[in-house]
């Protein structure tokens, strides 16, 4: 940690912190980032680093054009919080009710902010963009930046995650794919009403539905090879209205979790035709309804390669962590991955006392030191790029 206290000294981590803690006192949901945005343009202007909002809604974008003939390296920051109620007891807990900085959206951008700060005060020998983007948590926000023209003239973009299951200064990279498709899917039953007394003259969704979720957990156990990663969860089943009546309707919600889209799609057929036998079996409307969702984050060879080596060079070899196996999560960043290439990494940020709390939780936080190293580390990861990129 010497060589990054060096590079962000804590006039600048303090800096960083304050924008963290005034981002999470007013979280705000997918591209309702507002004030988010408005405090990102704030300090991008203090920096004096030309930058546009409105993209996209509310993202913001700053460049830092040193030399238009050199190569152009890309941050990226998701900026967006979640439904949920906090429980953190944090001096600067959340204003607004019922929305949370439950995944560290808001340590992303604070320490974005910073590599910025770092690269305005001593510029690298090409050019930066610095995209904060609305809407990650599963509105794909993404998607309108890039076809906004965020990635215009950019030859690689990197990414990262506060990562809760490391510890500070631990800096970890996936070769290749590093996250999972995220597809969602919902199923709606519909069968005959009727009095519990007389089950015989009704055709019961809850029956259907019951054995639609065991039946379901099958194709992961029965027909999928357990080389291969895939997680099918049911998040969310409703049925019925009263207990001595039998319902007539069911919906069921789920995900589908897969890193080969051979399996995925293996996946998403099982079910349809799951629905379809039990719909002839029990005389009932079953409607299989799939929503695909992000792609699986591949991180690019020659991206990651400039990431491991920044990582060991500034943190040391025993902190570059390499992961064997991917995440079952998603990240949108798997979008910008698809047009340019690039690297996703996870930034060690537990805090103790708080190692068993997840992201998502309403509890969750993390040890604000994790700043200072994603600005040192995506500053110098910004200079190494383009010296590499310039060299071929």
């Amino acid at each position: 940690m010497n060589r990054i206290k060096k590079i962000v000294n804590d006039e600048l981590f303090e800096w960083m912190r304050d924008i963290r803690r005034a981002i999470h006192q007013w979280p705000e949901l997918a591209f309702k980032e507002e004030k988010t945005a408005e405090l990102i343009s704030k300090n991008l202007k203090k920096l004096g680093i030309q930058h546009r909002t409105g993209v996209a809604r509310t993202g913001v974008v700053g460049k830092l054009l040193i030399d238009e003939k050199a190569p152009t390296i890309a941050l990226r920051a998701d900026m967006d919080a979640l439904p949920i109620t906090e429980d953190t007891g944090l001096p600067f807990s959340s204003r607004n009710q019922g929305v949370m900085h439950a995944c560290g959206h808001d340590g992303h951008v604070a320490m974005v902010l910073g590599a910025a700060a770092l690269l305005k005060e001593n510029p690298p020998d090409g050019n930066a963009v610095f995209i904060f983007q609305p809407a990650e948590e599963g509105e794909g926000g993404a998607r309108p930046m890039i076809e906004e023209g965020v990635l215009d003239g950019v030859d690689m973009i990197f990414g990262g995650h506060i990562e809760r299951h490391y510890e500070v200064g631990d800096i970890c990279i996936k070769a290749g794919v590093h996250t999972a498709y995220t597809d969602a899917f919902d199923i709606r039953i519909t069968g005959k009403g009727g009095h519990a007394a007389r089950p015989h003259e009704t055709i019961d969704a809850v029956l259907i539905a019951s054995q639609m979720v065991t039946s379901l957990q099958t194709i992961i156990s029965r027909e999928i090879d357990p080389l291969h990663p895939a997680v099918l969860t049911i998040g969310y089943l409703r049925a019925g209205t009263v207990y001595n009546a039998v319902a007539e309707k069911a919906v069921l919600k789920g995900t589908i979790r897969t890193t080969d889209e051979s399996v995925r799609n293996q996946m998403v057929d099982k079910i349809r035709k799951l629905a379809s036998s039990l719909s002839i079996l029990y005389d009932a409307d079953v409607k299989f309804n799939h929503k695909p969702g992000y792609p699986p984050i591949i991180n690019e060879e020659t991206a990651c390669d400039m990431a491991r080596h920044v990582a060991e060079k500034l943190a040391g070899r025993d902190r570059a962590v390499m992961l064997d196996l991917p995440s079952l999560g998603g990240e949108d960043f798997s979008f910008y991955l698809q047009n340019v290439p690039g690297c996703f990494v996870r930034l060690g940020a537990a805090r103790e006392g708080h190692e068993k709390i997840s992201s998502h939780s309403p509890n969750f936080d993390f040890d604000e030191e994790v700043l200072r190293v994603g600005a040192a580390y995506f500053s110098e990861l910004v200079r190494y790029a383009v010296k590499s990129l310039r060299r071929k």
